[in-house]
């Protein structure tokens, strides 16, 4: 299945004092984590940047398999981002993910596609707590968040009820991602110190599986 992957670059990182992009984690800035892992199920790519950004050195930059888009609104909000690569997007199915979410599960994501034939919307759900910034949206999106967007709604979820969502439960979740590290996101210092821990930490384990692959071929 073809499908868009859409990178929401443009927050303000009030908390963390500084663009959170282009914080390194095992060798590796959170936008070219994000572009790495997005790279196996989208062959194109947006990055969706704030109109501030634009106005920066940030919109200099360029990331190998990715382009770089600006907010189609001068407003401030994730509705506002997911709408810009909605626009930009040549394919019905878009993954929208933030790229302050370093540690993005695969085996999720892929399950959150493959289900997606036949609604607009694919979300993970845990009680009351949505992430909308992990989901499947499809084309048939874009005109009811223009529509919240013009009227000065900025809320996500504030066009559901206009659209067929399917929701992922605790219990679909627990079969990729128990954990839940695909919704860590970094927000604070100490997010980010501790994101730095778990990606050594895996950065080490996948070494020593190499490792252990290699031993048992030779």
């Amino acid at each position: 299945m073809t499908i868009t992957s859409i990178v929401l670059a443009g927050g303000r990182s009030s908390r963390l004092g500084r663009e959170k992009l282009a914080e390194v984690l095992a060798g590796k800035s959170l936008i070219e984590r994000a572009i790495s892992s997005l790279s196996s199920l989208s062959r194109e790519i947006f990055i969706v940047i704030s109109q501030k950004q634009a106005r920066s050195s940030l919109s200099s930059y360029t990331y190998p398999g990715a382009k770089t888009v600006v907010d189609l609104y001068p407003r401030k909000g994730s509705l506002i981002g997911i709408y810009t690569g909605l626009a930009h997007s040549t394919n019905f199915l878009n993954l929208a993910v933030a790229c302050d979410m370093p540690f993005l599960n695969l085996n999720l994501l892929r399950y959150m596609v493959d289900i997606s034939p036949g609604f607009d919307v694919v979300i993970p759900k845990t009680g009351d707590q949505m992430e909308p910034l992990h989901a499947v949206y499809s084309k048939n999106c874009a005109g009811p968040m223009k529509n919240l967007i013009e009227q000065g709604n900025l809320k996500i979820t504030g066009f559901f009820d206009s659209v067929n969502v399917r929701y992922v439960g605790k219990q679909e979740m627990d079969r990729f991602d128990p954990e839940r590290l695909s919704f860590f996101n970094i927000n604070t210092e100490a997010d980010l110190k501790k994101a730095r821990m778990l990606a050594a930490q895996e950065k080490t384990s996948k070494n020593r599986a190499n490792d252990y692959i290699e031993d048992a071929e030779t």
